[in-house]
């Protein structure tokens, strides 16, 4: 569909030099091999404290003992948060080049908003309790909103202006609609409290199941939508003559962002910066092509939210910190760092 080669500086839909190619391939794997040692820190490390020997008797010789569940919660959370890390990071590469804003995250289009109005209306109105009925609810209200914020931007005429800003509009108003009902409703804001910090304690092997299906489909169609965002990149008018379906492009990168998005916040709450920073960090040393840049933040955003929420496990035994915190203290220094840079990676 699209031609091979267009300016590196730009999109490097190109091939890059074999010495580039070299570095970010070891990259990819030196990430590899951080996300492994956090993945493996995550269930040896948690609010309860658990010998080697312990960890290890866990995983591979389970009788039951409370060890051993402990161990196995652990494996869920870190299978959860390995799941959720990366949809976090790809449906915010996905937002940041359909926008064109490198400092766009995933509620921007008031996707989290969407889940969180769901799962309010589920508790207040429908009178859901648990937390894998919370889930649906939420996938719901998130690909609601997503579908809402195509309609207003424009549908076959959509701008990334147009749909940031409907997805600016859509995101206060259900701010507004979530905060009344809370106030009105006291069990609604006991039972949203703990959802809406954002949490990997809710992981099980269902809840696991249930949104990997979503997460799965959501991860190849980014990766399928690399290099016609590429194209993009470089101006509609550009893009067009290289072959590139606009508003199929930006109609299918709507989807991709609201199943991954969508996904991630029913299973943990709306966890924020993680979307924002990771891609945005991993574009000024990647570059803006998009095939690497997808990757390196499929790898790494796992790692800032795993290593969040050890962190979190560690800093309050023996209870803890919810990821969610976590992320945002550890996000907003750096977000004004990231904004009060000289030189902002551009898309």
């Amino acid at each position: 569909m699209l031609v091979d080669s267009v300016p590196e500086q730009r999109a490097e839909t190109a091939p890059a030099p074999p010495t580039r190619r070299a570095i970010r391939s070891l990259g990819l794997l030196a990430s590899l091999v951080v996300l492994l040692l956090v993945a493996l820190a995550s269930i040896a490390i948690g609010a309860k404290e658990l010998s080697l020997d312990q960890v290890w008797h866990g995983l591979f010789q389970d009788t039951g003992t409370y060890g051993d569940v402990v161990v196995g919660e652990r494996v869920s959370r870190t299978v959860l948060g390995l799941l959720v890390g990366a949809a976090l990071g790809l449906s915010g590469t996905v937002l940041q080049a359909l926008t064109r804003n490198p400092l766009a995250d995933p509620g921007l289009l008031g996707i989290n908003a969407g889940a969180s109005a769901a799962v309010v209306t589920a508790i207040t109105y429908f009178g859901v309790t648990s937390l894998s009925g919370y889930v649906w609810f939420a996938f719901f209200g998130a690909a609601t909103v997503g579908a809402l914020v195509w309609f207003l931007g424009g549908s076959r005429g959509a701008t990334p202006v147009r749909l940031a800003l409907a997805g600016t509009a859509l995101s206060a108003a259900l701010f507004g609609y979530v905060q009344a009902v809370m106030i009105m409703d006291k069990a609604a804001l006991a039972r949203m409290r703990f959802w809406t910090v954002g949490s990997l304690t809710s992981a099980t092997e269902d809840m696991i199941w249930q949104v990997l299906p979503f997460l799965a489909a959501g991860t190849l169609l980014a990766f399928a939508l690399a290099r016609p965002l590429n194209a993009m990149a470089m101006g509609d008018d550009t893009a067009k003559a290289l072959g590139a379906h606009l508003n199929r492009t930006r109609a299918l990168s709507m989807l991709a962002a609201t199943v991954l998005c969508g996904a991630a916040t029913a299973a943990c709450g709306p966890i924020v910066f993680v979307g924002l920073m990771v891609p945005h960090v991993v574009r000024s040393f990647t570059g803006p092509d998009l095939r690497w840049i997808m990757p390196y933040a499929a790898i790494l955003s796992p790692v800032l939210l795993l290593g969040s929420d050890v962190i979190g496990r560690v800093v309050a035994r023996p209870s803890e910190v919810q990821v969610g915190i976590i992320t945002a203290i550890i996000g907003g220094p750096v977000f004004i760092f990231l904004v009060r840079r000289r030189r902002t990676a551009q898309l």
